[in-house]
């Protein structure tokens, strides 16, 4: 290696360097922290047993955990693909240059930079089934069994999963519309000259060329839905029944709630790797329908 070369190796790793630091402490060494904490039985005050797989053994027979598997696994499945179809909607439209367009832009990205907190007390006063706006608009149009919402074990996951949408949707949407501009004009046009119809246009050509963003926002979603927890904190508190309980919620629960830090951990553990088993999947599946170039 010439000198140049060392030179430029050297100054590339000290600019790295404060990345690296940064995410070795937030990040690596948390992780490792937990998954040999999963193998513990600790409670912050006192000392640390070691149980093996005990806590995993335990999570297994837990009836709770179940319940929260199934929660977790309602809200992903419901709430990314109406997302992912919804903002692909709001980008067509967007594209296709309305009057107002930069507007729309900004009211539909609003949400994702408002936060989470402020958005679901409000949501959570929208939703009370005694003042909410939400009931008060469904009387008017002539609903007479109103649900209760938050007070319902029926109705309190899709609220939680509504709010999510409306607050995720101006992300997705906005790279959607990136992925629709780059996408060449003159292509549409070629393809309307011999007489492809606008479905066919957009079956045949928009969706294929759209692929691999709509494979990234696919990634994306599904795991920031895994991860859902402020929504459920603010607004349900993981009620009514354990309804709204998802993995994130159960994992602050046994951790910072009863102290069962290696629990916490085993799960936390567990949801890593539900995580990465679905990412792995997808990265496995793109070859059969991403068409990159």
């Amino acid at each position: 290696m010439t000198r140049v070369a060392r030179a430029e190796e050297r100054a590339a790793w000290l600019f790295l360097a404060p990345s690296l630091v940064l995410f070795a402490i937030f990040t690596a060494i948390p992780v490792i922290s937990a998954f040999f904490i999963s193998f513990t039985q600790w409670n912050l005050f006192n000392e640390v047993t070691w149980v093996g797989l005990g806590n995993y053994i335990a999570l297994a027979g837990d009836e709770i955990f179940a319940k929260v598997l199934g929660n977790t696994a309602y809200f992903v499945l419901v709430s990314v693909p109406v997302q992912i179809v919804l903002a692909l909607l709001c980008a067509l439209v967007l594209n296709r240059g309305i009057k107002g367009q930069t507007f729309f832009r900004v009211v539909y990205f609003l949400p994702v930079v408002t936060s989470t907190i402020a958005a679901a007390l409000v949501w959570a006063w929208l939703f009370n089934s005694n003042f909410g706006l939400i009931n008060a608009a469904l009387s008017l149009v002539g609903v007479t069994d109103l649900p209760k919402w938050m007070g319902s074990t029926r109705w309190a996951m899709p609220a939680i999963i509504i709010v999510s949408i409306w607050q995720n949707l101006g992300y997705a949407m906005v790279l959607f519309l990136a992925g629709l501009q780059n996408i060449g004009k003159d292509v549409h046009d070629a393809a309307a000259l011999d007489g492809a119809t606008g479905w066919d246009r957009f079956w045949h050509i928009t969706l294929p060329l759209l692929s691999p963003t709509t494979f990234f926002v696919l990634v994306i979603s599904i795991i920031g839905s895994f991860q859902v927890f402020e929504l459920v904190l603010v607004m349900t508190k993981a009620g009514p029944a354990n309804a709204t309980n998802t993995l994130v919620y159960y994992i602050y629960q046994n951790g910072f709630q009863f102290y069962q830090m290696g629990y916490a951990s085993a799960a936390a553990m567990l949801l890593f790797l539900i995580v990465l088993a679905f990412t792995l999947v997808q990265y496995k599946l793109q070859r059969r329908w991403v068409h990159y170039g």
